[in-house]
């Protein structure tokens, strides 16, 4: 069970996310279509859900070794060079998400402290931010997972 959710997190909370999404989205249709009344916490749901399936699907791509990469450089060269270039690509992407888990952590602390709460559903912001710090690192895992891997199997 633990090399299955380690395999399929981000999938199966993702699509529980677009699930609850389409779900939002279609009572919202009802409401409006039989009322003429808007479910107005829907939008900031649907927000702030997209947002953290956008993070989830950085993690998958970091895992499987699809994410999107500037690699002209990096297929033309060989040896030492490449090597070099890839742990260049893996040290600059780390050091991006540890600083994006450092100030997600700081402006949910922010938001915590001053108590903010959103507009619709008037509850505390910082359940919708505390995504990014955790996906963030979650998606350093992620890197680290697939460095480890391709150093394992001298894939550079």
């Amino acid at each position: 069970m633990l090399h299955f959710l380690n395999t399929r997190f981000e999938e199966l909370l993702g699509s529980f996310l677009l699930a609850v999404m389409a779900c939002i989205a279609f009572i919202n249709i009802i409401i409006r279509y039989c009322t003429n009344l808007s479910f107005s916490a829907s939008e900031e749901l649907t927000v702030n859900f997209c947002v953290w399936i956008v993070l989830l699907g950085t993690s998958i791509a970091f895992r499987e070794s699809s994410n999107f990469t500037m690699n002209l450089l990096y297929s033309i060269t060989h040896g030492w060079l490449r090597k070099t270039l890839y742990f260049f690509g893996v040290i600059c992407s780390l050091a991006f998400f540890v600083m994006l888990v450092y100030l997600g952590a700081i402006e949910v602390i922010d938001e915590i402290e001053l108590n903010v709460s959103s507009e619709s559903l008037d509850i505390p912001v910082w359940l919708y931010t505390i995504a990014t710090p955790l996906f963030s690192a979650l998606i350093i895992v992620r890197i680290l997972q697939r460095t480890v891997e391709d150093i394992q199997k001298q894939n550079f």
